[in-house]
């Protein structure tokens, strides 16, 4: 090679540099295409090996588990917390009822009551789980997080929530009391007539405004124990917490119902699919909206963090959001200014004893 680069001229040699670092690059381009190539087949004979593994293991029993059977048998629990953009989302499962087929139920309680007394918890889990021509089922209510487990029965409903921060939500709720909203603007509400502000109300030490009106999203998610219910309790914040991450499919935020709605569309296609694009051009995807709602000051918003309970609240949804955001980094990707769902990231292979 030496030889050859001194009797080679130097445009030659340059040349022939050239052509080489392009030869290396096809090369390597061509591997990399058959490395491509590889796993590709490698994903196909895993696909079929399943398929195979499947097919024999029905074959084998005799009978038909297939995935629709499943899906049919499915149900959904969303306890919706008051003035979260729940009637919002439950509209969307309304349209979407019937082109996917499934029943959409709501739980009326008396006055709203979000604790079932221990004669209907039993009559509810007995429902849902044995009502077989309401499934698939969408249940939702105003009702406190029922453990199933707890109830003798088999199967668990699969729970889904939506949260919202804490002052937010109570200014909202305060203004739906006394003017209501866009949804049924001509119903009376019961505060009707009574034009004090949240400021002025918070201001004078109303009731409506106190900080226990504040204790709401954390005993909807702790349950129907009596510590639950108990203002400003930090077991009843833990527990909450833990109901959350193991009892919960997917909880989301107020200000972040949008990307909830992808995430449960992707997770949950048989319930929620075309959910997000009816979101975003339905006409009901904002369909209810509280009217005079003044945003709070911020002497307001001060002194009402003072409060423990609204510590305890925030801490709460804090944890709830942190939850969520953790979810959608590892379900969704940007892309010019557009959110995509990722696709299936894993796939089986290996599979042994192969089949003949």
């Amino acid at each position: 090679m030496g030889l050859l680069r001194i009797m080679m001229p130097p445009k030659t040699q340059l040349v022939a540099v050239l052509l080489f670092a392009v030869a290396m690059l096809f090369i390597e381009n061509q591997i990399q295409n058959l490395e491509e190539s590889r796993t590709k087949l490698e994903r196909a004979i895993a696909r079929h090996e399943v398929a195979e593994v499947e097919q024999r293991h029905t074959e084998g029993l005799g009978r038909d588990f297939s995935a629709q059977a499943e899906k049919d048998d499915m149900v959904i629990i969303y306890n919706r917390v008051p003035k979260t953009a729940s009637t919002s989302f439950t509209n969307i499962a309304y349209d979407l009822c019937g082109k996917n087929h499934f029943h959409v139920l709501h739980i009326n309680t008396t006055k709203n009551n979000p604790v079932m007394s221990l004669q209907d918890q039993v009559r509810f889990v007995r429902n849902v789980t044995t009502w077989r021509v309401m499934k698939p089922g969408f249940y939702h209510g105003h009702v406190a997080y029922l453990d199933f487990s707890k109830y003798g029965v088999k199967g668990k409903p699969m729970y889904i929530n939506v949260v919202r921060e804490p002052i937010e939500r109570l200014v909202s709720y305060y203004y739906f009391l006394r003017f209501g909203d866009d949804y049924r603007p001509g119903l009376r509400r019961r505060k009707q007539g009574d034009k004090k502000t949240f400021d002025e109300c918070v201001s004078s030490g109303g009731s409506d405004c106190a900080p226990e009106k504040l204790w709401l999203q954390i005993p909807f998610f702790c349950g129907h124990q009596s510590e639950c219910w108990n203002a400003g309790s930090r077991w009843a914040l833990e527990q909450a917490k833990y109901n959350l991450v193991n009892e919960y499919l997917l909880v989301g935020v107020t200000e972040e119902l949008e990307d909830f709605i992808m995430i449960l569309e992707a997770t949950l296609p048989r319930f929620f699919r075309g959910a997000a694009e009816l979101y975003k051009s339905g006409k009901k995807s904002h369909l209810r909206k509280t009217t005079e709602k003044k945003p709070p000051t911020k002497e307001t918003i001060a002194k009402l963090q003072q409060s423990d309970i609204w510590k305890l609240e925030n801490e709460f949804y804090e944890f709830a959001l942190e939850q969520f955001q953790f979810v959608r980094a590892h379900a969704v990707r940007e892309k010019d200014g557009e959110l995509y769902i990722l696709g299936q990231n894993f796939f089986y292979e290996k599979i042994y004893p192969k089949v003949n």
